[in-house]
């Protein structure tokens, strides 16, 4: 039996290329100045952070952390790569953006994933997690 008439047997949870997918997705709609100064920021996509990730942070479980920047952001270190440097990368974890999603039916996948994408780039620029909870306490005020 279909509950609301939909096939839920035949339906499949949002994939890491589905993630990745909604991931591009935002990158391509950020606006300029943004857009450019993000083009050398990989984005991957992984079920889970590492567990020395989590660690790191002290995290318990790894439902707890959606996004991660690594790297060197733009105030740090400036906007050219030192030689040697890896590229600034924002990781995205599938399981926990699922599970917030899940959670929150306030938001669509993409908005969750815009939401995260965003945040990690934030770092990108040389935002804290303090600063950029400051602009969203703004945002949601106006």
């Amino acid at each position: 039996m279909a509950v609301s008439g939909t096939d839920w047997g035949a339906r499949f949870a949002p994939t890491l290329e589905d993630i990745e997918a909604l991931a591009t997705a935002a990158l391509e709609a950020l606006p300029e100045p943004f857009r450019s100064l993000a083009a050398d920021v990989t984005c991957s996509v992984a079920e889970f952070a590492e567990d020395d990730v989590l660690e790191g942070f002290g995290m318990e479980s790894p439902f707890e952390l959606m996004g991660l920047f690594t790297g060197i952001g733009m105030t740090e270190d400036g906007a050219m790569p030192q030689t040697g440097q890896l590229p600034n990368t924002v990781f995205l974890y599938r399981r926990a953006i699922l599970d917030y999603w899940a959670e929150n039916d306030d938001n669509t996948l993409g908005e969750v994933v815009t939401h995260v994408l965003v945040h990690e780039l934030g770092h990108h620029f040389g935002f804290s997690d303090e600063d950029m909870e400051a602009i969203e306490a703004a945002e949601a005020d106006d």
